[in-house]
């Protein structure tokens, strides 16, 4: 069925009604009213969070009451606002699916383009974006660098996960390491983990204790092995979606939420293993490369391309030690791209 468009008026009544219900679930007021006029006997409205989403239901944990911490199965309301996983939602008990009856604002969101080029919310509330390569195949800044553009560009904090540090040889440490080290002193924060000797894993746990993290990354590099490491009861689910699967093919076919052991949140999605930037300005572009910001704007042409200008604020920078060379060079390929795209 096609999905009818609002006027303007409609959006702001429905607004209103879902304003309503949010401050009724948040003061804990009581709705028996409204339940016995409900034929379809729905329990109160209550607060809980999007677990998973499967498109049409989505699972919802409990925050309330003998609710808490307990998984639901939900229909969405009609005209109700695309739901993702780590929605912060309002909703209500039915026998065998409840009902999601509207969302709570997000903290924030992780948006990327859909085929046709409209941004599309994939996760919510988070404030850690976990850029998961691995040590083989080698990687790439060229590609590591889009991440972090999308990433500075929705305001979410990145952090570096590199996995498979175990089968860095002594051929190609030294290229990765000195990966490794540019990031660090461009200012990113750097973690190297083995998901299958375990190096670096609780380094890891530590660290996304404090946070709701989503993890991105290019598929085979490991993402649901680090999972299992992080969360063992999540092995069932990810081990049966795995199962089959040829190495660089993505496992995960439904986005998750996952509360970890040592505290703090982890977000997978198959919609978020990669980022086009072609939604994006050229000032976002430059912008999401952090240690350009101090220079941009001292130029001696407005239009300059940072490529061979005379009095290029960058191009002195990067001649005086102050910018990485092969950063500069990345943001030359990827807006030189934009045009391909």
């Amino acid at each position: 069925m096609a999905k009818r468009n609002l006027s303007k008026q409609q959006k702001g009544r429905i607004q209103t009604i879902q304003e309503r219900r949010r401050a009724r679930a948040i003061s804990k007021k009581s709705v028996s009213e409204e339940q016995l006029e409900n034929l379809t006997q729905l329990g109160p409205e209550i607060r809980g969070t999007v677990i998973t989403n499967f498109g049409a239901q989505v699972d919802i944990e409990g925050l309330e009451d003998r609710f808490k911490g307990n998984i639901y199965r939900c229909h969405l309301r009609t005209n109700l606002e695309p739901l993702v996983t780590g929605d912060r939602v309002v909703w209500r008990y039915a026998e065998p699916v409840g009902v999601v009856v509207a969302r709570e604002p997000r903290d924030s969101e992780l948006l990327r383009p859909d085929p046709y080029g409209k941004l599309r919310p994939v996760a919510a509330n988070v404030d850690r974006i976990a850029i998961v390569f691995a040590a083989k195949p080698t990687p790439y800044s060229n590609l590591i660098d889009r991440y972090l553009i999308a990433s500075e560009a929705q305001g979410i904090k990145p952090v570096l996960i590199i996995n498979k540090f175990d089968m860095l040889s002594d051929s190609d440490f030294p290229k990765v390491e000195q990966l490794l080290k540019d990031y660090r002193t461009v200012g990113y924060e750097v973690l190297c983990v083995s998901a299958t000797t375990g190096e670096g894993v609780e380094e890891l746990k530590d660290y996304l204790a404090a946070h709701t993290s989503v993890f991105v990354g290019q598929s085979g590099v490991g993402k649901s092995s680090l999972i299992n490491e992080l969360q063992p009861d999540a092995n069932i689910l990810v081990g049966e979606l795995s199962a089959g699967k040829d190495k660089g093919q993505h496992t995960t076919t439904a986005s998750r939420l996952f509360h970890l052991e040592n505290g703090g949140h982890l977000i997978d999605s198959p919609g978020i293993r990669e980022f086009a930037v072609t939604n994006l300005s050229d000032e976002q572009i430059i912008d999401g490369f952090i240690e350009f910001r101090p220079f941009l704007g001292y130029c001696k042409f407005r239009d300059c391309k940072h490529s061979v200008e005379l009095g290029c604020a960058l191009l002195a920078a990067a001649e005086e030690g102050k910018i990485l060379p092969i950063r500069l060079l990345n943001y030359r390929n990827i807006l030189a791209s934009q045009d391909e795209e």
